[in-house]
């Protein structure tokens, strides 16, 4: 087969995944890509050649018959235009976690995927942390039982340089960090516990961010305000109004109850996942790199663990997932295989971070999480064959 033709739209920041898809004359290479920062596309044409496609305007790149996939990793509030877009163009699409920002986004997503038959394929690369999937091995061996409980404690020391500098600080781009960050979280607890959120309460305050200084309205957010404690940063975003600080409890269509806590100004940063079953639990120390699995088989007031699984850093971003997950990409549109992500469970991961974030905005009472159609279900949970 020929090597496939792809598009990045984003190619500056997270577009830099698309590295590991340009393998000429090894199934995919790299040909144009989109941004409106003319930096990022001179390094795109100094990273991949001169005789690659640079704009500022997607809508140039999905007008090119020779571009037959793109990569849509621009901030989360253009997800939607440019991968409807790109959908209708008939481009298969790697599309960057969050999927949107609002349900009926995700779900306008899906219907046109489904309705054109172009592939849609989510980026939720902690599907591919070994962390990850060392945890759902252990789950799925059935040596803790079935699972009933499940826990995610996210600390983010990072919060004020990543998040509260730019546009993530603005509910009109972002819905919320809740969303944005959780997304990821949410979905882990999803897949490995074995269920969606069938129902979501929340709590979450603006607390520590609101207190710092702002930057002046007529500049640019620029280079991110390093800075520690984080009531010390500078130059933050001039509007914050999204909560630094928030909580979920979530009840699972399987029975499995879960819960979520965020925190932005942590001073370590790290993912700590607990599943209780009824014969044991397991739990991660680290979440990628050089890290353990811990597990419970037996009963006693004692915190070593039964098991340990001692788990070796992989090269590349993101703990070796970013590599995998683009290759699981390019193969699922060369060959349609089988993917550990799924736009199902992408689209039911924002929806409990949209109705979590209304719950705690509003009087912390229970949001029900509307279902989708089953003819949707089926066509993603088929590999998008009609």
């Amino acid at each position: 087969m020929d090597d496939l033709r792809i598009g990045v739209i984003g190619a500056g920041g997270r577009g830099g995944l698309a590295n590991y898809a340009h393998n000429p004359g090894k199934g995919s290479r790299l040909v144009a890509g989109v941004d409106v920062n003319p930096k990022a596309l001179i390094k795109f044409k100094e990273t991949y050649g001169e005789e690659v496609f640079v704009t500022d305007d997607y809508r140039k790149l999905l007008e090119r018959k020779d571009i037959d996939t793109v990569f849509v990793t621009s901030p989360d509030f253009l997800h939607e235009e440019q991968t409807l877009a790109a959908l209708e163009a008939g481009k298969a699409v790697y599309l960057e976690k969050p999927m949107a920002i609002t349900i009926e986004s995700c779900d306008r997503l899906l219907n046109t995927a489904m309705r054109t038959g172009s592939k849609l394929y989510l980026g939720h690369n902690m599907r591919h942390f070994p962390a990850i999937l060392k945890m759902k091995e252990v789950i799925d061996s059935g040596i803790i039982g079935k699972v009933q409980n499940a826990w995610c404690r996210h600390f983010i020391s990072y919060g004020g340089d990543a998040y509260f500098f730019n546009w993530n600080s603005e509910r009109r781009f972002s819905t919320g960090l809740l969303l944005q960050k959780g997304a990821h979280d949410i979905d882990v607890i999803h897949w490995l516990a074995g269920g969606y959120t069938k129902s979501v309460v929340g709590m979450g305050m603006l607390s520590v961010y609101d207190k710092c200084e702002r930057r002046d309205p007529s500049t640019p957010a620029g280079i991110p305000p390093w800075g520690w404690p984080p009531l010390s940063q500078k130059g933050l975003s001039p509007v914050i109004d999204v909560e630094d600080s928030s909580m979920i409890m979530m009840q699972l269509d399987n029975g499995v109850q879960a819960s979520y806590l965020q925190c932005h100004y942590a001073p370590n940063a790290e993912r700590n996942y607990t599943f209780i079953g009824t014969q044991g639990r397991v739990e991660n120390i680290g979440d990628f790199g050089k890290c353990e699995i811990h597990v419970w088989t037996t009963r006693g007031n004692r915190a070593e663990p039964d098991i340990i699984h001692y788990l070796k850093p992989l090269e590349g971003s993101h703990g070796g997932s970013d590599r995998a997950i683009v290759q699981s990409f390019i193969d699922f549109v060369r060959f349609g295989a089988k993917t550990n992500t799924s736009p199902i469970a992408a689209r039911n991961a924002v929806a409990t971070g949209v109705l979590g974030h209304d719950s705690m905005r509003g009087d912390g009472g229970r949001r029900d999480i509307p279902q989708l159609p089953k003819n949707v279900i089926e066509y993603f949970e088929n590999g998008q064959k009609k």
